[in-house]
């Protein structure tokens, strides 16, 4: 049995990157903290916290800090199934991956819909989110991968819709002859990091062959859609972000008939499904508010 006040201790470290920072969250002294991970990590014989600024865990420390967040988990949906009521501040967190432009655009409501939790986010495309949950990094993922992942269930949500969008004046700039693969090669774009093929892949719907336009990098789902507006470039922005500015007239879509479709699910371990009961229908619900159903989604192909 591990001791979880000390099994505390190091969580608290972890997920506040100090040992100042996690004394204040449990009422303890800075030199509590760190006896406290000092004898755990003795008992175990291996370092878990790497001290500098922030702290990081070593693999050790990751592996028992995924133990804590899911013992934590699992006991709060055993106190939620006998009535008992958590401490005061006693919720538990989980640790779910998320592309951004969903966190943009409908993930929100479904945490707050999810208040029985602290969500602890991390930021992938979707494309890849799914292998956070593979290594057991977190315990849910919104992802692009409709395939099965290991020791998990997983749901269709819907698909979020990307249009090709750009400034007037940048469409007068660069399309003044049309939207062609010649002038896609050369007219600047957005791409959001070196996972982002959606730009890429948009052409290669549309035209068949693939191309490589000059890109800004952009990691920031509100900044594409603001560098669009000033003319920077053309970029793949959600249409919820976007649907607005269109019928105002301050952006204008490349190609009118060629929205691109993301499909999307959700992956979530059985080894906590008992304590996402309320978080899986509130993404359910708030997935179906913005996302489109399959009968609505585009052929990609």
């Amino acid at each position: 049995m591990y001791d979880y006040g000390q099994l505390e201790a190091v969580v608290a470290v972890i997920r506040t990157g100090s040992f100042e920072r996690a004394a204040r969250h449990l009422s303890l002294t800075s030199s509590a903290v760190s006896q406290r991970v000092k004898l755990i990590e003795e008992r175990i014989g291996a370092v878990l916290v790497v001290r500098g600024q922030p702290c990081i865990a070593t693999p050790a420390g990751q592996r028992l800090f995924r133990h804590a967040e899911e013992v934590a988990l699992l006991e709060h949906a055993l106190n939620a199934e006998i009535g008992v009521q958590d401490e005061p501040g006693g919720r538990p967190s989980i640790r779910v991956a998320v592309n951004a432009d969903s966190l943009a655009t409908w993930f929100v409501p479904a945490m707050a819909a999810a208040d029985n939790c602290f969500f602890d986010l991390v930021l992938d495309d979707q494309d890849h989110s799914a292998d956070w949950l593979r290594r057991g990094e977190v315990r849910a993922a919104v992802s692009g991968f409709s395939g099965a992942v290991q020791g998990c269930d997983s749901r269709a949500l819907g698909s979020l819709r990307y249009i090709a969008t750009a400034s007037p004046g940048f469409m007068r700039r660069w399309f003044a002859d049309g939207v062609t693969l010649a002038a896609l090669a050369t007219a600047p774009c957005l791409t959001f990091n070196a996972k982002d093929m959606l730009q890429g892949r948009w052409i290669a719907s549309v035209f068949g062959e693939a191309v490589l336009p000059p890109t800004h990098w952009l990691p920031s789902s509100q900044a594409f859609v603001d560098a669009t507006l000033a003319g920077i470039a053309w970029g793949m922005n959600p249409e919820p972000l976007v649907r607005d500015l269109i019928a105002a007239g301050r952006l204008v879509v490349l190609l009118p008939d060629c929205p691109f479709d993301v499909p999307l699910f959700w992956h979530w371990s059985r080894s906590v499904q008992p304590a996402l009961k309320v978080i899986t229908p509130a993404v359910m619900d708030a997935a179906a508010r913005t996302l489109l159903p399959a009968d609505q989604t585009r052929d990609r192909a």
